[in-house]
């Protein structure tokens, strides 16, 4: 009982360390770029899929770990092992290392050069540049969204796609767009928590209804980014094609409620919960049109 008990906290630490779920979406997106590549599902596409999970998870616990000081200050992240003191610095970038040279191992002996190259170019820009811009300006969110482009590029180019196929490119754009909303959401609800822990805040340089307002902008971008892929020859079935432009008007839709004089961390929420459920959406209509 005492093992499994124990078993069962390190799980639940291990989870949280590596932020599973983001990393889940990335090894994701990972294999609809292989799948829009290769026209259909190939045992190849595992390659891709568990290296790019594998660095995900790395590098988001090397983040905790670079970010463990200011996570103490912040009430939405004082809970993560680190600063909880569930695990101990040395031992969670231990952690962060061996998942970072699994991830990287497993793209340079199955995948091709430029998905390896594809690999490391995202653990840098994150755990590098971004990680660093986070700290000096309030709009490292931008050039950080890059990192949630490369993924379905990098499954692109292991199914056998080139790397500026204009195809690609229009997905890589969409997840671009869709991560500087996604942050902002965020950032709606806890901007205070961010100046607490010293990072530059979007909350200090526009007030709340014009953070709302830009926010919008960014979620109907967002749609619009979608709607230009089959645009790209990417999408077969008209039913598909609608199927998306439902989706992203349901998606504006629901993100009129930033708008409102009188909004609630629900709506905030909720908005939040929308976008990335759009995004999950759009990535199983994509790989179901080419599978059918």
């Amino acid at each position: 009982m005492r093992k499994w008990f124990l078993m069962k906290h390190w799980v639940k630490i291990i989870l949280e360390l590596t932020k599973f779920r983001i990393a889940l979406f990335a090894a994701f997106s990972t294999s609809a770029g292989f799948i829009l590549a290769k026209q259909g599902l190939s045992s190849e596409m595992m390659t891709a899929v568990s290296g790019v999970f594998f660095l995900a998870c790395g590098s988001c616990a090397l983040n905790q770990y670079q970010e463990r000081q200011r996570d103490r200050l912040m009430e939405r992240t004082r809970g993560r092992p680190i600063p909880s003191q569930r695990l101990d610095p040395a031992t969670a970038l231990k952690i962060a290392f061996f998942l970072l040279f699994l991830g990287a191992f497993i793209l340079l002996i199955g995948s091709n050069g430029i998905a390896f190259g594809l690999g490391v170019l995202a653990l840098f820009w994150y755990n590098g540049l971004y990680t660093f811009l986070k700290r000096k300006t309030a709009f490292a969110v931008i050039p950080g969204a890059l990192v949630g482009a490369i993924p379905p590029l990098l499954g692109w180019v292991h199914g056998g796609g080139r790397l500026f196929d204009p195809q690609i490119l229009a997905i890589a754009f969409f997840f671009f767009i869709w991560q500087i909303p996604h942050f902002w959401l965020l950032l709606l609800n806890f901007g205070r928590d961010y100046e607490k822990a010293g990072f530059p805040s979007l909350t200090r340089i526009f007030t709340p209804a014009q953070l709302r307002r830009i926010t919008f902008t960014w979620v109907f971008a967002t749609a619009v980014a979608c709607l230009m892929i089959p645009l790209f020859g990417l999408v077969n079935f008209y039913a598909v094609q609608v199927s998306l432009l439902i989706a992203g008007i349901w998606l504006v839709w629901k993100a009129f409620m930033l708008l409102r004089s009188h909004h609630s961390e629900f709506s905030l929420r909720l908005t939040f919960n929308s976008i990335n459920a759009y995004v999950l959406l759009v990535v199983f209509l994509l790989t179901l049109d080419h599978l059918l």
